[in-house]
Order: structure tokens, then sequence, then C-alpha cells
């Protein structure tokens, strides 16, 4: 007889699940069977299923470092601002107090819950061991509200806020009950806090930021690649995440060496490179010698016809002369070019200054250019420096090797 009063059937020979001698009522504890024999369920996970749960832990971790970010930066501003207001009165107990009445009942299920933290050993850090760490972010907003004279000098739009923090409301539930979150789901929690970082007076003050916006990942672990803040399999997915009006759009200095710079040459118009120019931008191109005996072992790589590569490169050259003649100072815009081995094309945008950007390609035997691995990098200040390493960048090795080439190489008249 069953817990629940039901009667077993018996488990021995003669006595299947699909057996008439069942007596009624009794409930059936026959294991399922399929086709091939096997018992039980199939448990294996298969390549489609893989790639589904990545997708979602990689979409998750990035909405959590978002919300992490965000809920510890209103964190410290609930602290700046109602601290010095309740806790030379309500001392340790001033957070309960600034809740107030209306907040009672959420102030204190977090005092309830910092305290069995405290009798299990969960509180390892002692700067946590305070009920404002327990609040969650709907319930800091709340704070804010009640309290909005109070942070209204420091704020400057609170309905921005608000919406902000609701647009964040469905990302935090769908990222706390770990259900899946879409790209586009995503990429509007993404915009809103770094809306509401920016509003709160955290926005990243990084100089490049205005042409490589500061990714929430590489914030927090940037140090562990160096200055690569982003890998393409190819220069076609490069472009489709930065296009050549982002890379070049707004450069004051722009230095490039490869073998034909089709990246420049064919992705930025000549009218934009003149009024780029124009505007003060000094410009540096360093292209391999057409006529060179590397141009024709380039060639021999590729499979390409005897010439073809030697033609294509000396077009880019005329193009940019063209483009130099238009010039009102043909003296900021040089054309040069070198008779050595090509190793790498890299274009380095404002590389004399902490705002620089870096896309980068190594030549692959077999490979165009197009076809090629592309590295992007943050020139300047790393984001997050180790107190063991001064510099491991890969900026100034590059910028370096251009400098280099630059001083070897013969001026293009």
């Amino acid at each position: 007889m069953g817990s629940g009063g039901l009667e077993l059937p018996p488990g021995g020979e003669g006595h299947e699940g699909d057996s008439a001698d069942v007596p009624p009522g009794a409930v059936s504890l026959a294991r399922p069977m399929d086709a091939t024999g096997s018992i039980g369920p199939d448990l294996e996970w298969g390549a489609d299923a893989w790639l589904e749960v990545r997708t979602r832990a990689q979409r998750a971790g990035r909405a959590y470092i978002w919300l992490n970010l965000v809920e510890q930066r209103l964190r410290a501003v609930v602290a700046a601002v109602l601290r010095p207001v309740y806790e030379p009165v309500h001392g340790d107990d001033w957070v309960v107090a600034a809740a107030g009445p209306a907040g009672q009942e959420w102030v204190q299920r977090a005092v309830a819950v910092r305290e069995v933290s405290r009798r299990k050993g969960y509180l390892l850090d002692p700067a946590d061991d305070n009920v404002l760490s327990f609040l969650t972010l709907p319930q800091l907003r709340e704070l804010v509200v009640q309290h909005w004279p109070c942070f209204e000098p420091y704020v400057d739009e609170r309905r921005d806020l608000e919406l902000a923090l609701d647009e964040l409301e469905v990302t935090r539930n769908v990222v706390s009950r770990n259900r899946a979150l879409s790209e586009a789901v995503l990429g509007q929690a993404e915009r809103a806090s770094a809306r509401l970082l920016e509003l709160l007076g955290a926005a990243g003050d990084v100089p490049s930021a205005r042409r490589l916006p500061v990714d929430a990942v590489e914030d927090l672990v940037g140090d562990r690649y160096a200055d690569v803040v982003a890998v393409h399999p190819d220069r076609v997915r490069l472009m489709r995440r930065f296009p050549a009006e982002d890379i070049f759009g707004s450069a004051r200095r722009l230095d490039a060496i490869g073998i034909g710079l089709n990246l420049l040459v064919q992705n930025f118009s000549g009218r934009r490179l003149v009024r780029l120019a124009e505007s003060g931008c000094r410009v540096r191109l360093l292209f391999l010698n057409p006529a060179s005996s590397a141009v024709k072992r380039r060639e021999r790589e590729l499979g390409m016809k005897r010439g073809e590569l030697s033609r294509s490169v000396e077009m880019n050259i005329l193009h940019m002369r063209r483009v130099r003649s238009r010039l009102r100072d043909p003296g900021a815009f040089e054309i040069q070019v070198y008779d050595e081995t090509p190793r790498f094309t890299a274009y380095l945008v404002d590389g004399d200054g902490a705002d620089g950007v870096a896309v980068v390609q190594s030549y692959l035997r077999g490979a165009r250019g197009m076809e090629s691995p592309v590295l992007v990098l943050r020139g300047g200040s790393r984001l997050v420096t180790s107190q063991d390493v001064v510099e491991t960048g890969l900026f100034p090795t590059y910028r370096e090797e251009f400098e280099q080439a630059w001083a070897d190489s013969r001026p293009v008249s």
C-alpha cells in the first residue's frame, strides 16, 4: 500500500506494468522503454542543445554584469546621499529609518535575510554586513523616489532615471530566474544600464569610448586580454560591427601600413578623406612597393595572376595621390612605400594619444586581407592595470613597428 492509499503492483516476474493481473486502483510502476530497448530517458545533450545553453549563458552573464554595475552604483549613491541625513540620529538603523512606514515590509525582510546570512556565514566581506547591501534594485529605487528632493541636486532627470530602471526590470527578472534572454532585450538592458551609469555620474571616462564604447566585460576583466577589445574572424565581420566611418571618421591622426590598405582606400571615400585632412587630421600611408619582389612573392602565395596584386596596389596609391593633390596642405597627407616582406597591416587612429584605436591583421600564406583574422586594440591607458605589469598592450608594439618601417621607407612624389 502506497503512502497515498493506492495499492502498488508487485514487482516480481509476471507482473509487468501492462499486465492484466494488476488489481483495480493500483499505480503502475512500469519503466518506459524506447524502440531500441534502452530504459529511461535520453539524457545526452546534442550540439544544438549545447549551442542553446551556451548562448543563454553568454547573454545572461553579460546582463548580470551590467545589472551588478548599476546596482552597486545606485547603492553607493543612496549611501552617499541618505546616510548623512539619517545616520546621525538612527545610527546603524539609518536604512530602516529611511525606508519609513511605506517600506517597513521590504526593509524588515532585508534585515531578516541579513541575520540569516550572518548565522550561516554567508557574509564573506565585513563591508557587506549592513542592511543596504541586502536591498534589491527596486528597493533602492524606492528609496530614491521617496527622497527625491535629496537626490535632485545630483541627478538631472528623474523621468530618465525611472524609465531606465523600468527597462531593466524585465532583464532583472529574467536573469534572476535563469530564463532565456533575447538579444533584443539584452541590447535594451545594456543601453539602459549605460544610460543609468551616466545619469549617476559613473560614465566611462576613457577618451576612445567616443569611437569604441567601453564594454562592461572589458571594463571588468580588460587586463586579461591586454588592450585587445575585439577579435573578428575576417574583415567582413569587422565592417559589420565597426564600419570604416566609425574607425576613421573623427580621426585627428591616421597612420596605416600594409600592402594595399584596402580597408581605408576602398571603404572610405576620397571626398571624406579630403574633408578629414582639411579638418586637421594628419595622415601617413605606407604601401608595399608595387614594383618590389615582395609583391611577386605575395602573388604566388595567393595564387594570383602575375602583376594582379601589383596593379591593385598601384591603383590605390594613385587614388591617394589624387586625394593629396586636392589638399591645401599636401604635407599633412604623406604617402610612402617600403620594399620589405609584409608582415601585417595596421591602421593606427590617434595613436599618439590616449584616444587611440588600432585595427590589425597578420598576413596568412593562403588568405587575402579580407579573409584574415582582425584584432581591434584600444590605445592609451589600460582600463584595468595590474600592479605587477607596467604595460603589456599590443598597441605600442605595432606603433613602434610602424615608425621603424616609416623611417626606412621612401616617399611617393
